[in-house]
């Protein structure tokens, strides 16, 4: 079965057994091994964790960012 008649079966299903399918979607991704970081990611985090332990308060809450993407058009 492809993707598009998967879909098209979910579709029909429930909101609740639609909920339930993603769920178990994701708890299989979510079990899969974690993404190796490369070097220059991790130096690029690190630069970004000292930043803000340099400047705290400088960042924005998540619901204040939430809200921003929210309410835009």
């Amino acid at each position: 079965m492809g993707t598009m008649e998967i879909l098209d079966a979910a579709q029909r299903l429930s909101r609740d057994e639609r909920i339930v399918l993603v769920q178990a979607l994701w708890d299989s991704i979510a079990e899969t091994e974690s993404p190796v970081l490369d070097d220059a990611l991790k130096a690029e985090l690190d630069r970004r964790i000292t930043e803000d332990d340099a400047n705290p308060g400088t960042g924005l809450a998540w619901d204040d960012v939430k809200r921003q993407i929210l309410s835009r058009p």
